[in-house]
């Protein structure tokens, strides 16, 4: 047996070797599940996020362009809901996984094998949303009919947003229209006192993006009950009462700034000086959240295996990877140490056997498949939250997020014995 000063030096010798390798820090061989193009030896971070977009995306996109969502997905969930899951979660499937994929299709310059997959995925993305939205469909999408309905047409409204040229623009006028009207079929769904005020208020958002008639009533009630939750430190409470979960990242952060980034340009309105006036001291928690979920990353890639929808598995770094797309990261957190930081959680997320069925579809858990993991309303269409993680492929390849030398993360240093600044709470 080796010693503990021998297994030490091995340890710090690993983590080094993890953090200057980026994407090969957790090569395929070491699960026994690898991706299904093996990869090459020049492989990148991006690559490597390229090809589990493809591997993740292609099984609904396919699908709902050729009308087959419906005939095809399974619907994996919890023992007595299949009916009530059969009416939300091929929505659910859809407007989450464009949320995350948004940003990357509307990115300009793309080349090469990127920029045909780029190609294809944006032309699939519009006709789901054609056939989404298309009462005549076999994959015609229950807006309105069920209480899920708001939070994904809230994440679908988040994706418009991030996306308005390929996503909006480049639709027909008859699509555009049919959007409209199926959002609006939302209305009647009465959010909960908690993060689901910000569905309504995301949707509202898009209403006022694209000209259409809006309810600043139900923007400005989400924004002011959030300020009242707020529990320091960079997190809300969801609701009055904190929750030790991902709800900061998986909604509450990045639709509060996304919405604030529409009333921003929302010139004239009786509210708009009041709401850009928050736009300060929001963004300073989300930095101080986004270097907190920074340092939850192990050195092995690893996170807490903490609260509810740990099914939506790496999509609980939705805020870091937004605060990243945004450039918006805090003092001390390089874009080049979430980069291999983001990648190796992918990779043992990814790879972590019976994470897809036999056809390639999400199954339900969050290193693997892990069935007792899913809560009563989650579905196979929820797990595509993960997508969520993907924002910083929105930046260009010569952006600093990906040309840049790997860094080690925090955790790694810490664990390293590298000498640290130390860590403070915020405030505000």
């Amino acid at each position: 047996m080796k010693s503990l000063t021998s297994r030490n030096t091995s340890r710090r010798s690993l983590l080094k070797a993890v953090a200057l390798s980026g994407a090969a820090a957790f090569p395929p061989t070491l699960f026994s599940e690898s991706l299904p193009v093996a990869a090459p030896q020049n492989d990148t971070d991006r690559d490597y996020w390229l090809r589990t977009v493809d591997r993740i995306s292609s099984p609904v996109l396919e699908a709902l362009s050729r009308n087959q969502l419906r005939a095809t997905m399974p619907i994996e969930c919890a023992s007595g809901q299949i009916e009530s899951r059969r009416e939300c979660t091929h929505l659910e499937g859809f407007g989450r996984l464009l949320c995350g994929l948004a940003p990357w299709l509307e990115l300009s310059g793309c080349s090469g094998a990127e920029s045909a997959l780029q190609t294809k995925f944006r032309e699939l993305a519009r006709k789901g949303i054609a056939n989404g939205t298309d009462p005549a469909s076999p994959d015609h999408m229950n807006f309105g009919t069920n209480q899920q309905s708001l939070v994904d047409t809230a994440f679908l409204a988040l994706a418009i947003l991030r996306a308005p040229e390929q996503l909006w623009r480049k639709l027909d006028q008859q699509v555009q229209r049919r959007v409209i009207e199926s959002f609006r079929l939302t209305r009647v769904v009465t959010p909960g006192h908690n993060n689901w005020l910000l569905f309504s208020a995301t949707v509202e958002a898009f209403f006022c993006f694209v000209g259409e008639d809006w309810d600043a009533l139900r923007v400005d009630y989400a924004i002011e009950q959030h300020q009242q939750w707020y529990t320091g430190d960079g997190a809300y409470g969801d609701g009055p009462h904190f929750h030790w979960d991902y709800y900061n990242s998986f909604v509450i952060q990045p639709m509060l700034l996304a919405i604030l980034d529409v009333m921003q340009a929302e010139a004239g309105h009786r509210n708009t000086d009041h709401w850009n006036g928050l736009r300060t001291v929001i963004l300073e928690r989300a930095q101080r959240y986004a270097a907190i979920q920074e340092r939850m990353i192990s050195p092995e890639g690893t996170f807490p295996a903490i609260g509810r929808s740990l099914a939506y598995r790496f999509g609980a770094f939705h805020h870091l990877a937004e605060m990243s797309l945004r450039h918006q990261l805090p003092a001390g957190v390089a874009p080049e140490q979430v980069r291999p930081a983001l990648t190796a959680v992918m990779r043992r997320i990814v790879e972590a056997p019976g994470t897809f069925d036999a056809k390639g579809w999400l199954t339900i858990g969050f290193a693997g498949h892990q069935p007792s993991i899913g809560e009563t309303y989650i579905s196979t269409g929820s797990l595509y939250l993960c997508s969520a993680a993907w924002l910083p492929l929105g930046l260009a390849a010569s952006d600093q997020f990906w040309s840049a030398p790997p860094k080690q993360w925090t955790s790694q240093e810490a664990w390293g014995g590298t000498d640290l600044v130390a860590d403070h709470a915020i405030v505000n």
